[in-house]
This record gives structure tokens, sequence and C-alpha cells, in this order.
């Protein structure tokens, strides 16, 4: 059985509530429970921080105790984190990177991440069922 982490960045746990025209009325919760009924094969781990410092310790926590794929939406971060970058660059784990909104229609401060460069790819504009098939690219499914 394989293990996937799903991390969430800053204002993620809003879901449903913020900005439903871009992020959708669904909420983190409902994404977990999506995920767990599409993969019954699969052992997630969800962890959501709007603290970088939380997700950059997950990210080390990972790698020391094994991890076979992550999927993370590091949400602003992404355009702003070089701690992030290095944290996935130092786990060595496969992750994607996914983004909820079309980061590339939105500001323009937004159109860079730091993150992806570490990343396998990065699925962005797709709501919710950018988890979806990031999860399934991590295990070979897609």
């Amino acid at each position: 059985m394989k293990r996937i982490a799903v991390l969430n960045g800053p204002n993620l746990d809003r879901l449903g509530k913020r900005q439903p025209e871009l992020y959708g009325s669904e909420t983190l919760a409902d994404l977990e429970n999506q995920l767990r009924d599409s993969f019954t094969e699969t052992t997630f781990e969800f962890f959501q921080s709007n603290d970088e410092g939380d997700l950059v310790s997950k990210i080390a926590n990972l790698a020391e105790t094994g991890c076979d794929g992550i999927v993370f939406n590091p949400a602003a971060y992404s355009h702003t984190s070089i701690a992030l970058r290095d944290a996935l660059a130092s786990a060595g784990i496969p992750t994607v990177e996914v983004h909820i909104s079309n980061i590339h229609k939105r500001e323009r401060f937004r159109h860079h991440s730091h993150t992806a460069n570490e990343s396998l790819g990065v699925i962005a504009g797709l709501g919710l069922k950018g988890y979806h098939y990031a999860v399934q690219h991590l295990l070979g499914l897609g």
C-alpha cells in the first residue's frame, strides 16, 4: 500500500468559505473524503498549516518516516518561500504541486512558483480535481 501525503498551505483551511468563485464551495474535509473514497488502496496523511515553518518541518518529517509521494498545495508560499523549495529538494520525495485556481490567469506575482522546480509537475486551475490527478500520477495510474 502506498503512502501519500497531501499538504496544504495558508488559507486552505478556509476552503468552501473563502472566495468560492475562485476556489469552489467544497471544504478541505470534502477533499480528504473524496481522495480516501477514490483511492482505497492508498494510505493518506493530510496536513494543513498557515505557518511556513510547520510545513517545512512536516516535509522533513515525511523524509525521515518514509512517504511514497507528496501532493502539495503551498498556496501563496509557492510564490515566496525558498525554505519550502529547499525542504522539498532535501526530502527527495516525488512531489506534484497543485493549485486550485489557475495561477497564470491571476495577478502577475502569482505566475512564478519557487516550489515548482522541486516538483515532478504542476497542476493549476482544475479545482479539487487537480489533487486527484496528482495522486493518480504519483501512483502511476495517470
